[in-house]
């Protein structure tokens, strides 16, 4: 259990930055022309209580290096959690050896020296106090949050369980060229699944969350508990519908994964893949002018927040689409390189491999109304609250996802509906969004409000 000491925390951070800075340096005297290192460590608690008893509890704590090593056009990555005299050696010959038999990629390297650095000040990403609660308490925020759900409604007899969680961490970043970063990120989250059952024996779940980077802001475990017996109950007795071809208010949760596929579409890697739909796109408009979507690693205390980005590049604030308008997409020096652009500082990696792309805080901007304003212009539709599967067509834009949902009739949500699908294509649904939300709210790094889309078919009996 981690409730360390400012000068434990101190010494910890001071032999992370010694390490990796001396693993570069090692790297350089072995023979690279550049070099990067990633030192981290951390700790984790996780607990599952299912009826009241405890299912899992797990508690770690971890130390790893990472190694990226090149030699002119050639370059290789090593990692290791051994952090002993042998082990690093081990570590960095590896890399040297690798990085001699691999293939020439002009496109490599580290950034340029001039775009390095780290945004100034704090960024809120740690507290401590996602580890101050003994371990009994956290078992019981996960107690607590089931208990509510199952205490919410007579027809919820079951659970998948009540959960609770905490980690911290610290991040290293080292290079060749004279960078040193590092930061501490901390992440707290209380959920609840609860199962309810029909008169006729049918069974649905349903989930609710909250997570924080601090244990203050965390909603509580009772009103984590009370929304997911909400959210399950509101779905028995779900009927099938005919195919039609209606409105379609997605939900949040939903709308989010909507989102997320523009930050597929926009991926550096994508684009020069001529792997997404968005390619030869820039400065054209692709979806409709209340349509703004914005990557932003800046946030305080985001989720998707950090002062650099995993190659020492300063995060910053990326407008993606501009009132329609595709104004950017989101990379990394590599494939900056290849499409003859500047990295926007979204390089993502692990300890292992090469850095890919990943998103900062990534979200749609909020629009005018509120959900229930949205759903009351619907004279016939459909609330979806849930997809399932994956269909989705990145090149071609094609759409089609299972789905459950709630039937919307002159305004109101009135019966839940399940066992059918969602399609269209991409490129007008985007087109098509005609409602946005008020409802912006962060439970991850990615976040949409509602959202209204008119024009797909909805696949049913």
């Amino acid at each position: 259990m981690k409730s360390e000491t400012a000068e434990h925390t101190t010494q910890s951070s001071t032999d992370l930055r010694e390490i990796a800075t001396e693993v570069v340096k090692r790297a350089m005297s072995s023979g690279a022309t550049a070099a990067e290192a990633v030192a981290r460590d951390g700790s984790e608690f996780s607990t599952v209580v299912r009826l009241g008893q405890v299912e899992t509890l797990k508690e770690s704590g971890s130390r790893a290096l990472g190694l990226r090593v090149f030699i002119g056009q050639r370059a290789a990555n090593t990692y290791t959690s051994d952090f002993s005299r042998e082990g690093i050696d081990h570590l960095v010959s590896g890399a040297i050896q690798l990085a001699r038999v691999t293939s020439e990629d002009p496109f490599g390297g580290l950034p340029e020296a001039s775009q390095l650095g780290s945004i100034p000040g704090d960024l809120d990403l740690y507290y401590e106090d996602v580890y101050s609660l003994p371990a009994a308490e956290r078992i019981d925020y996960a107690r607590r949050a089931e208990t509510a759900a199952m205490n919410a409604d007579a027809r919820i007899q079951n659970s998948d369980g009540g959960s609770f969680d905490a980690a911290t961490g610290r991040k290293v970043l080292a290079n060749s060229l004279g960078f040193v970063g590092e930061y501490q990120r901390s992440y707290c989250s209380v959920s609840a699944v609860p199962i309810a059952l029909d008169a006729n024996g049918g069974m649905q779940r349903d989930y609710w969350y909250s997570s924080s980077r601090t244990l203050k802001e965390l909603e509580s475990p009772e009103s984590v508990g009370a929304e997911a017996a909400r959210r399950t109950v509101r779905r028995l007795g779900a009927r099938k519908i005919s195919t039609t071809r209606v409105p379609v208010i997605f939900d949040p949760q939903v709308s989010r994964s909507i989102v997320e596929h523009v930050f597929e579409g926009a991926n550096g890697d994508s684009i020069y893949r001529g792997a997404s739909f968005f390619a030869g796109k820039l400065g054209e408009r692709i979806a409709g002018e209340n349509v703004t979507i914005v990557d932003d690693g800046t946030m305080r205390g985001g989720f998707g927040s950090s002062p650099f980005d995993s190659e020492g590049v300063p995060t910053r604030r990326t407008v993606v689409i501009d009132r329609g308008v595709l104004k950017s997409f989101l990379l990394n020096t590599y494939t900056a390189k290849k499409l003859g652009m500047q990295t926007t500082g979204n390089a993502s990696r692990g300890l292992a491999g090469t850095p890919g792309i990943g998103a900062g805080n990534f979200f749609l901007q909020p629009g005018t109304k509120t959900p229930q304003q949205i759903i009351a212009d619907v004279k016939q539709g459909l609330y979806v609250t849930e997809f399932l599967g994956f269909g989705v067509n990145l090149v071609t834009g094609d759409f089609s996802r299972g789905a459950s949902g709630l039937w919307i009739e002159n305004g109101e949500l009135t019966y839940p509906v399940e066992e059918i699908t969602v399609a269209g294509n991409l490129k007008e649904m985007f087109m098509n969004i005609s409602e946005i939300g008020t409802d912006l709210e962060f439970r991850s790094s990615v976040a949409a409000p509602t959202l209204r889309i008119d024009g797909l078919t909805v696949g049913g009996a």
